[in-house]
């Protein structure tokens, strides 16, 4: 009998277009199709880390969204929970290339994820769900998206836990206050932020400065780019991200939180906690794409053992760990 979530993942993934041929992007003729979302990229990563995970949205009665349920389950995430909708079509964004970096462009307004409201709630079975894990993304979609976030938190927790992701997306928050962020995380039991997006929503990146401002939340991570990250339930603790020969940085954020939540699920300590996180963040940063292939467990094991010299001077490299 196969056991039911254990996180369960609410939130837009949208069909995205990366260019297949070099060149600019207005000459480039050939694209390839994938698919890209922060919540189905945290369930992606659960199963391969040992959780059960799940993900709900809506998609459009289209060939995007079949594809997304498709592709999606594969990763042996339950996407039952679904909505196709019949009028509203799948999103979709398109990721440029060029010499001055990589633009991505949104095609997503009046999206099927987009028209997601309270009503969304009918559709869940939260047995046996332990996390809930939600993202600033969704309530900047539309108002009934605001107000479906509003509605999962307010229902009766219990045990489980919800984990709010902030990520923070300044264009969908044009000329509106991402302030209303700080109300949402600080009604969630775990909160995850950038120091760099914590200070746009409530004027410092400061963990303990954070802290203070949040002092709902009984877990709070503060990640600082490729320094590290600081995880405050008491006294704060920093742990240093791993070196890594970087390909591609989109999807390490989300990869963080996966491993993060994997390990908080399992009762790890502390510092193996985060450092799971920047483990399963170090496998995407590995690959072009969202949801990297997990790293060896010769390697995981090797580092979560590693004394905190010997994990400084570690390096991750397509070819595996050096030491320097």
């Amino acid at each position: 009998m196969t056991s039911g979530p254990e996180v369960l993942c609410v939130g837009e993934t949208m069909a995205l277009f990366v260019p297949a041929e070099p060149g600019p992007p207005d000459e480039v003729k050939q694209w390839l199709r994938t698919i890209g979302g922060a919540e189905s990229n945290v369930a992606c990563h659960l199963p391969a880390l040992g959780v059960p995970s799940g993900w709900v949205s809506a998609v459009g009665d289209d060939p995007f969204g079949r594809a997304m349920l498709r592709e999606i389950a594969a990763a042996g995430v339950d996407v039952s929970a679904c909505y196709v909708d019949p009028k509203r079509p799948t999103g979709l964004y398109i990721k440029e290339s060029g010499a001055g970096g990589s633009p991505v462009r949104y095609y997503r307004a009046g999206s099927a994820a987009s028209g997601m409201g309270p009503s969304l709630l009918e559709r869940l079975n939260l047995d046996g769900v332990r996390v809930l894990h939600l993202s600033g993304i969704t309530p900047a979609l539309s108002e009934s998206c605001l107000a479906l976030v509003r509605a999962l938190l307010d229902m009766p927790r219990g045990d489980r836990l919800i984990s709010f992701d902030v990520n923070l997306r300044p264009a969908l928050w044009a000329g509106r206050d991402p302030r209303l962020l700080a109300e949402l995380a600080g009604r969630a039991d775990i909160v995850l932020t950038g120091d760099d997006e914590a200070q746009h929503v409530w004027g410092t990146g400061d963990p303990a400065e954070l802290r203070a401002l949040l002092p709902e939340p009984r877990t709070l991570v503060v990640k600082h780019g490729e320094r590290g990250a600081t995880l405050v339930e008491g006294e704060p603790l920093f742990a240093p991200a791993l070196r890594v020969d970087v390909v591609e940085p989109v999807g390490a954020g989300d990869a963080f939180a996966a491993g993060f939540l994997a390990a908080t699920l399992r009762g790890a300590e502390p510092l193996e906690r985060l450092r799971r996180g920047h483990l399963q963040a170090a496998a995407t940063l590995l690959t072009h794409d969202d949801v990297g292939v997990p790293l060896p467990r010769t390697v995981v094991d090797t580092l979560l053992k590693a004394g905190a010299d010997e994990w400084r001077s570690a390096r991750l490299t397509g070819e595996g760990v050096v030491r320097t």
